[in-house]
C-alpha cells in the first residue's frame, strides 16, 4: 500500500512541474504572439504609408497623349 501512495506522489509531483512547464511555455508563446502582432501591425502600416505615397505619385504622372 505504502509503494502505491508513494507512486502515485511521485506522478502527482511529475504532473505538477509538467502543469509548471506548461504555463511557462504558454506564456511565453503568448509574448511571442504579441510580438508577432505588433509587428504584422507596424508592417502593415509602413505598407499602406508607402501604398498612399505612390497613389500620390501617380496622380502626379501626366498622361501620355494618343
Amino acid at each position: 500500500m505504502e509503494a502505491e501512495i508513494n507512486s502515485l506522489d511521485e506522478k502527482v509531483q511529475q504532473l505538477a512541474l509538467l502543469c509548471q512547464r506548461l504555463r511557462k511555455d504558454n506564456s511565453q508563446l503568448r509574448q511571442q504572439l504579441a510580438t508577432a502582432r505588433n509587428e504584422n501591425q507596424r508592417l502593415s502600416d509602413k505598407i499602406s504609408a508607402a501604398t498612399g505615397r505612390l497613389e500620390t505619385l501617380l496622380e502626379k504622372i501626366p498622361e501620355e497623349p494618343k
